[in-house]
């Protein structure tokens, strides 16, 4: 069984003739469960929820038009999953339940792009990681990998070691695991699944997400796992799988979750 459940049209089109390139994609690379997540801070019903300058320049879907082109694919026979990927805005737990509670996901990915007003993973940012103090900055980002995980408002998080993407990483190896430590702790206690993302290979990290040490924490504590791509184009759909597959079964998964309606099911990780 395979999963790709974190994908986006953004760099195309709204249409059917778009998704479907991607679907098609996903078919021919044997993908089983497929869906698209848009980014949530591209819809005008969030701008409660996050909202900066680099944010509201990109603005500029409205869900009405998101949630009539799934309807579509379903009306023409296409399996595809109407999911979202929502920037996890801290103070923000009751509108960011209010819109997801509005639509009918399948499942709903939360991900940390943002520590304050930093973008962590954005190269118009990338000069800040200089001025900044690198533990700091992780420290803070998993503080809000921890807030997500007890709001349990999500299905899945998004790349859970995001934050290593330009290769920033902490020196002090004990401070690293401890992160590690404390966040899969409160994963553990929630309903949030933990994403093997290839996306990481197509970075400057040149890695999965999450790497061997913290998935390894993940399974260790039982946290469920799902495979996606993170593909921002069509060709990126399903990449690199050979790899995430290899990743999971070295430090012991077995199984994926899959997910229709807000409904999960175990399934096993051929």
């Amino acid at each position: 069984m395979r999963t790709d459940y974190h994908n986006h049209l953004e760099r195309g089109t709204l249409t059917l003739d778009y998704l479907k390139e991607f679907t098609d994609e996903a078919a021919a690379k044997g993908i089983q469960h497929f869906g698209i997540s848009e980014h949530a801070y591209h819809f005008y019903q969030t701008k409660n929820i996050l909202s900066n300058p680099w944010v509201d320049e990109r603005r500029y879907y409205d869900m009405k038009d998101y949630v009539s082109l799934f309807h579509e694919a379903w009306n023409q026979g296409i399996d595809v999953k109407m999911s979202i990927e929502m920037d996890y805005t801290p103070g923000r737990h009751a509108e960011m339940k209010s819109f997801i509670d509005t639509y009918d996901f399948d499942y709903v990915i939360g991900s940390i792009h943002w520590v304050d007003d930093f973008g962590i993973d954005l190269k118009e940012y990338l000069h800040e990681w200089d001025k900044r103090n690198v533990n700091e900055v992780y420290e803070h980002y998993f503080d809000q990998v921890v807030t997500l995980a007890q709001s349990n408002l999500f299905d899945i998080v998004g790349h859970l070691d995001l934050v290593k993407i330009f290769k920033y990483v902490p020196d002090d190896e004990e401070f690293l695991m401890k992160q590690y430590d404390r966040a899969t702790d409160a994963l553990a206690q929630s309903k949030t699944c933990v994403e093997i993302s290839t996306a990481g290979l197509r970075k400057p990290v040149g890695e999965l997400y999450p790497d061997d040490r913290l998935l390894k924490l993940c399974h260790q504590k039982q946290i469920p796992i799902v495979l996606s791509s993170d593909a921002h184009v069509p060709g990126d759909v399903g990449a690199d799988y050979d790899q995430a597959v290899a990743l999971a079964k070295r430090v012991g998964y077995t199984s994926l979750m899959t997910f229709s309606k807000g409904e999960r099911k175990e399934v096993p990780l051929d």
